[in-house]
């Protein structure tokens, strides 16, 4: 049992002279809590950033092949915007993040503690869907980058039958829905669990200005 939960606890006895004081010690420990629940979804969002940056950079310089493709791919416009546009939008949210963050950590009022954990809720939830949309979408793209630039592809699905595009086809949503389940649930153990610790000191927010 953490220090709020005891305060919580004392706070539910009867007497007025030390519900008046705890209010306050219980508003101090959600804010501080809060705080820190943001700032760990700050870092999550900047390590997830280093980890897709390190992804496309490291395996430039250390395979020649994948050099050589990811080359040919910076050739079409529509890959080059679709990889700013991603990187954009981690930058994005991280600053969605680090402002929630200063919101939260400034902030000496209820009221507006709980619109910046209801406004860092939406930027949350609106960054995951985001990402599932992007890989939803990457994953044709990427076979369709493919087709164009790979002769030998190009080819083999010019001469594939009917039986053999459709098997195609299932393999691609079968590839597609894995990832996005395992993504998906990556998504669900990180910043869910951190959600639901921030949505419950929203709940204890909510007591206090009653």
């Amino acid at each position: 049992m953490d220090e709020l939960d005891l305060l919580k606890k004392d706070w539910n006895k009867d007497s007025t002279d030390y519900k008046s004081y705890s209010d306050t010690d219980l508003y101090k420990m959600v804010h501080k809590k809060s705080s820190s629940i943001v700032k760990t979804l700050l870092y999550i969002g900047i390590g997830e950033l280093v980890f897709w940056l390190l992804a496309g950079i490291l395996p430039y310089y250390l395979s020649t092949t994948f050099k050589e493709k990811l080359d040919t791919s910076y050739e079409n416009p529509l890959f080059v915007a679709l990889n700013i546009f991603s990187y954009f939008v981690i930058l994005l949210f991280i600053y969605f993040l680090y402002k929630s963050y200063k919101s939260i950590s400034s902030t000496d009022s209820a009221k507006k503690l709980m619109e910046s954990i209801l406004q860092t809720r939406k930027v949350i939830k609106y960054y995951v869907v985001f990402n599932l949309s992007l890989i939803f979408i990457s994953i044709p793209l990427s076979l369709y980058f493919e087709y164009l630039e790979n002769p030998e592809f190009h080819e083999q699905i010019l001469e594939a039958s009917t039986s053999q595009m459709f098997v195609i086809y299932l393999v691609v949503v079968i590839v597609a829905a894995l990832i996005l389940l395992i993504l998906w649930f990556f998504y669900r153990v990180i910043y869910g669990i951190l959600l639901k610790r921030l949505n419950k000191n929203y709940d204890e927010l909510k007591k206090l200005e009653l």
